[in-house]
């Protein structure tokens, strides 16, 4: 059974009620704009798929894409795991002594290549195949690691809400506000972000005018080069 399809009962919730305070149809068309958006996502950036592969293999050893464990939507009965894809910006033995930790700034552990993925976001283009297989939305709350999941969970309150019913998302409000989390005040203020984006789900066209508001602001950031 592939790892998207596990269930963790250390990370069930199961006390936690499911809101079905989306209605039916922005849930259906969050997930038509997913696949569209997607689909043109991989049209486009497919002359870079081949450049991005050899500049990561010439620059460091280890696979130009790799596969990481994280938490997707929370069930009323489990919580669904599974495989994100990135391409790799780091050493591939970058979390060998230290285990799951965050990145910070200037990190030492990111390649040269991998510093320039991270700042134009392209790093995070494979995450696009994760959208059309139903792992991930285009945008929605960060996916997190088991293993600071549960740490995350114990230390911030409402942590866990952000994905009741939700798809994680390759970018979101709090990552166009923020950028990457380094340590648990800037988790505190992305749960925030996180409530104030589900808010606006309510409602048919307060989705559309935040989901595309978000992309386009996503957009900029990769132009600008203004990613972590």
């Amino acid at each position: 059974m592939s790892n998207r399809h596990r269930d963790q009962s250390a990370l069930a919730t199961e006390d936690l009620p499911v809101l079905q305070f989306i209605p039916a149809l922005v849930i259906g068309g969050k997930r038509a704009l997913d696949i569209a958006v997607a689909l043109i996502g991989l049209v486009l950036t497919a002359p870079l798929w081949p450049l991005i592969v050899l500049a990561i293999k010439l620059d460091s050893r280890g696979p130009a894409i790799f596969r990481q464990l994280r938490v997707g939507r929370m069930q009323p009965d489990r919580t669904v795991l599974f495989d994100m894809l990135k391409f790799r910006s780091m050493r591939a033995d970058a979390e060998r002594a230290t285990g799951a930790v965050w990145a910070s700034r200037r990190d030492p552990r990111v390649t040269r290549v991998g510093l320039f993925l991270r700042r134009t976001r392209l790093d995070e283009l494979p995450q696009l195949l994760n959208v059309l297989r139903g792992d991930m939305a285009m945008v929605g709350p960060r996916p997190e690691r088991p293993g600071l999941y549960r740490r995350l969970n114990h230390a911030v309150p409402y942590f866990a809400d952000r994905t009741v019913g939700l798809r994680p998302g390759v970018t979101g409000l709090a990552q166009v506000r923020q950028g990457y989390d380094t340590c648990i005040d800037d988790v505190r203020s992305k749960v925030g972000c996180d409530a104030a984006y589900a808010i606006r789900l309510t409602s048919l066209w307060s989705w559309i005018g935040t989901d595309l508001g978000i992309m386009a602001q996503t957009l900029a950031v990769m132009v600008a080069g203004r990613g972590q």
